[in-house]
């Protein structure tokens, strides 16, 4: 059973996952936003997610003890009494309807409403109906976290990147391959199957759960958007000049790496480029697009993975949820990065002009081998 709790808080974020409680968890609850309001989400007894047959678990324990009105959510005055209207992707609706339409039926009966959901396969607006203002209210706050908590379970879909995939880049790129084989091919873990396909080199700016077309051209225009905003003053209408070069470790220990990336910097020393990919961020985690999870873009480009090793398209560690929601747990093997990083500590992988930004869709590729880009926008 779980419980949502109001807590006078103003942050920007909600973090953690709503299952798998642990007792930390229950000394240092997580934290829920919705439309600027903060829930504390208490966990009281363990629950395992299986899909949907558990959604009305779920929501068995859900109690949302704020009722008061939220100038967040337009409620229109109808003749029969007040209305609300809610987005959301239609592969989320089952997760409103639940098992044999038991969530919808408690929703509905604690709250005094009437929810009517489109029918699968169809896109369109989930309508809430009643009486009383407030019972709609609560009925919206609660189809929203039901909404929120289930996107989470999804895997991610798309990414905002700028492709390192010019020539040069690529030459220069299995030249550090072919080098790292030839020199440290018999430390622990070293061969060709941990790096990085070289017509996918990227650098990722923030990962995305896109589950419509609606929200895929939502993306397109808030891109737009920062473009016209302050994008366009930042690179003053022309590429960005960058150099690939260096490399580091993302873990502890670097006789026992998992990731190994090359780093990027703006040619001219200029903050130019972090400004500019930490204001996007900024901008899509404010719409709720993107969760917050950093306050800061790490500018790098990932050229070697050990997830690679088995699964020459694995992405990192986004790879946590089925799109049914069910947890992946990814063994790795990892390598001994010391000489690597000794030898090729400042590795040049060349120099590059980023012009545009793109919205790239996950497992995919173009015709040139590249991530299939679904939008993007050019500073030039």
């Amino acid at each position: 059973m779980t419980y949502l709790l109001r807590v006078g808080l103003n942050i920007s974020d909600f973090t953690g996952e709503l299952f798998g409680e642990s007792i930390m968890e229950v000394l240092r609850p997580q934290l829920v936003r919705i439309d600027g309001r903060i829930y504390r989400k208490n966990p009281i007894q363990e629950q395992t997610y299986q899909h949907e047959e558990e959604d009305e678990d779920f929501y068995q324990g859900f109690v949302e003890s704020a009722e008061e009105p939220c100038d967040g959510y337009e409620v229109v005055q109808t003749p029969q009494g007040f209305q609300c209207t809610v987005k959301a992707p239609s592969l989320l609706y089952k997760h409103i309807v639940g098992k044999r339409g038991d969530t919808r039926k408690k929703l509905e009966v604690e709250t005094k409403t009437s929810i009517s959901i489109p029918k699968p396969g169809q896109e369109g607006e989930i309508v809430i109906s009643g009486q009383h203002r407030s019972g709609v209210i609560s009925a919206r706050t609660r189809i929203d976290v039901l909404l929120l908590t289930f996107r989470r379970k999804q895997p991610f879909t798309h990414f905002l990147a700028f492709f390192l995939n010019e020539v040069e880049v690529q030459e220069r790129f299995l030249k550090f391959q072919e080098e790292v084989l030839e020199k440290c091919s018999k430390d622990h873990g070293v061969n060709s199957t941990i790096f990085q396909n070289p017509k996918k080199l990227h650098l990722t700016i923030g990962m995305l759960v896109l589950l419509s077309e609606q929200e895929i051209q939502q993306t397109c225009e808030m891109l737009q958007q920062c473009k016209e905003e302050f994008i366009d003053d930042i690179t003053g209408g022309k590429p960005l000049e960058v150099e690939m070069e260096g490399i580091e470790y993302m873990n502890d220990d670097p006789g026992m790496v998992d990731v190994l990336y090359a780093k990027v910097h703006m040619k001219d020393g200029s903050n130019r480029l972090q400004e500019l990919v930490d204001r996007v961020l900024e901008r899509f985690q404010s719409s709720g697009l993107i969760v917050k999870e950093w306050n800061s873009v790490k500018l790098h480009a990932t050229v070697m993975n050990t997830l690679f090793r088995k699964d020459p398209n694995a992405e990192g560690r986004y790879n946590l949820y089925t799109a049914d929601g069910k947890y992946i747990f990814k063994e790795r093997e990892s390598f001994d990065g010391r000489n690597i990083l000794k030898l090729f500590e400042n590795f040049y992988f060349g120099t590059l002009k980023l012009n545009s930004i793109h919205i790239s869709q996950r497992f995919t590729v173009d015709s040139f081998g590249n991530y299939a880009s679904c939008g993007q926008i050019n500073f030039s």
